[in-house]
């Protein structure tokens, strides 16, 4: 049974909102900075100004070992790419992750963007693909967290998504995998805590979705086979075939009014409205 702490109070979701409010602020900027010839250590310079100036600090600074505010990880890289020097490409599918701590609580969110490359549509056209799957799986799981009874509800409705779109009846003949060793997470006074979020269906219900549960839904994608391999750098999560990847995340509040997405400046109702769910602003 998940203790009584899982759940935050009225009083904790609304400290949360500036958390998040300041995840989104960094993210935004960062993704105006992906263009070719830019490098991961600009946008991650980029992203800890945004969190210093609105009063916060990068919670992934506070990781054991890691020094930067975000990952930012390329191609076949999935998650955990340490931000380097290597300029982006033209054509490179590129997915940034990073948070905020503000006054102890936290913020976590990732988005994944396609660099235009004229001379190559094919390869353009299918990681974009690959791309907006995973962001609608992201939306389809955030959409049923609004009528959970259960949390791992939300993975059932991400593994439907992703693999409706993959199916070979939609016409694009390619199939997607879904990370299986990396899942989303609860989140308050620590970027990472229970219960975990999984992205596929598994054979239990986990925790009971009331108000006060905050959860950060992340699936990460892959165009091919799901096993992966860690770098020498024993961060870096890349995919063992060199398929490319995807990863969208948003953090999620559940509360006595409804859902609300802590990390999106619309609290989420863009990407909800057309899965006909309205967000409810933390009162």
């Amino acid at each position: 049974m998940f203790r009584r702490s899982l759940y935050k109070s009225p009083a904790e979701l609304r400290s949360m909102l500036v958390a998040g409010s300041a995840t989104a602020a960094a993210l935004t900027e960062v993704r105006r900075k992906v263009a070719p010839g830019a490098t991961p250590l600009e946008l991650d310079a980029a992203a800890e100004r945004v969190i210093r100036r609105l009063g916060g600090r990068p919670n992934f600074q506070l990781v054991p070992g890691y020094r930067h505010t975000l990952c930012v990880s390329v191609n076949d890289d999935v998650v955990h790419g340490i931000p380097g020097e290597r300029p982006f490409r033209a054509g490179d599918i590129v997915s940034v992750d990073g948070g905020a701590d503000v006054d102890g609580w936290n913020g976590d969110a990732a988005f994944t963007v396609v660099i235009p490359d004229p001379a190559r549509p094919e390869v353009v056209a299918a990681r974009e693909r690959l791309s907006k799957v995973t962001e609608q799986s992201l939306w389809h799981g955030i959409a049923a967290l609004a009528t959970a009874r259960h949390l791992n509800e939300v993975g059932a409705a991400i593994e439907d998504h992703v693999l409706g779109e993959g199916d070979a009846s939609t016409g694009s003949g390619q199939r997607y995998g879904i990370l299986t060793d990396y899942v989303g997470h609860g989140i308050g006074r620590e970027m990472h805590e229970e219960p975990p979020v999984f992205n596929y269906r598994v054979d239990r219900r986990g925790a009971a979705v009331r108000p006060g549960l905050v959860v950060a839904i992340e699936p990460m994608i892959v165009a091919g086979a799901v096993e992966t391999f860690v770098r020498d750098d024993d961060w870096t999560v890349t995919t063992a075939d060199g398929a490319d990847a995807a990863h969208w995340e948003h953090t999620v509040a559940v509360h006595d009014d409804g859902i609300w997405v802590l990390t999106a400046p619309d609290g989420g109702a863009a990407g909800l409205a057309p899965l006909g769910v309205d967000p409810v602003p933390i009162p």
